[in-house]
């Protein structure tokens, strides 16, 4: 029997089921992950991708400099919650069990592995033989994946100095890092313990990581010894018919460029906007419409207009004891 004041009805997937009917909250022993991520504990494995995929972009040290920490914490939090064993773990022991999972202490990956291997950029090895990636998140409609669209986008990006040609400063005028030996990282003994030891390895602050100085009146006038300068590129990005939210777009080479290295990829990510009728559920469209009790015990006749304006008509004579689902194609 129809329900008084209005009826839910669902045009689309015959297997939609309305939210009403989920289940409770899931109990876990601690939310401090989720909550880095803004999810519920029920949160399924793609909306955590999508949590961590808009936050890693925000927080990324290219943008947020001074946000290192919450980046590792995103990072950390995504790692435990997008591997079901991990995740298992943290909800029946919380943090604490992450942690005596291993070997007594967190194992948790480099924050720049885990976001180069979410956005396709390989780990720490591709880093070392590859100048850096650009991600860039573009915001798409409904209508843009279901229609597809071409949109320009302007970046910035590294590009080698022409003047200095990638030297940084005059010929010979470069010199090996006297404090890490050319290396670019130092490392530091730590005692966190009695008869324990700690080896911490932390960019020189002397070269920036460099692994080489130039005296301050040989630097390069153009890039002050960066080797790079930060030059606006347009591209366009063609958004085929039927791609998904957080599909990821390739350029292949058009990224950061550095000396001696292959220069990176664009990557940009499709991030789609809520839209006031439609949710796609994988190739399907839902959408749910309210009708009034009259035309739940009389039957109707609805009109509806798709993401390509064609107009749908879809009519119901029987009267309904439960929420129906129509597939319209």
């Amino acid at each position: 029997m129809a329900r008084g004041g209005g009826q839910n009805w669902s045009s689309g997937n015959p297997d939609y089921r309305p939210e009403e009917q989920a289940t409770g909250e899931k109990m876990v022993k601690e939310t401090q992950y989720y909550d880095i991520l803004g999810v519920k504990p029920s949160a399924s494995p793609e909306e955590i991708k999508k949590a961590y995929r808009k936050l890693a972009l925000k927080y990324h040290p290219d943008k947020n400099p001074d946000e290192g920490e919450k980046f590792k914490l995103i990072s950390q939090a995504y790692e435990v919650l997008s591997d079901p064993k991990k995740r298992d773990i943290y909800d029946q022991g919380g943090e604490q069990a992450i942690k005596e999972g291993g070997s007594g202490s967190p194992s948790f990956s480099s924050p720049m592995d885990i976001f180069d291997m979410f956005f396709g950029g390989g780990g720490r090895m591709a880093r070392e033989r590859r100048g850096k990636n650009v991600v860039h998140q573009l915001s798409v409609t409904l209508e843009d994946l279901y229609n597809g669209v071409t949109k320009k986008l302007a970046l910035q990006k590294n590009v080698i100095c022409e003047k200095c040609e990638g030297v940084g400063g005059k010929k010979g005028s470069v010199e090996k890092c006297p404090v890490c030996k050319g290396r670019g990282m130092q490392i530091h003994i730590q005692q966190i313990g009695p008869g324990m030891v700690q080896q911490i390895q932390t960019v020189c602050i002397e070269c920036k990581g460099q692994g080489e100085r130039i005296n301050p009146k040989d630097r390069c006038e153009s890039c002050s010894g960066a080797k790079v300068i930060r030059e606006k590129k347009i591209i366009e990005v063609h958004v085929e018919k039927g791609m998904k939210d957080g599909q990821k777009i390739l350029f292949h080479g058009e990224g950061d460029q550095e000396p001696e290295l292959e220069p990176g990829d664009v990557i940009i990510v499709l991030d789609q906007k809520d839209h006031s009728v439609f949710q796609r559920r994988g190739h399907d469209l839902i959408m749910k419409m309210k009708i009034q009790l009259s035309e739940a015990l009389c039957g109707f006749k609805k009109m509806i207009k798709t993401l390509d304006d064609r107009v749908l008509i879809i009519t119901s004579k029987s009267v309904p004891s439960s929420p129906e689902a129509f597939r319209l194609s």
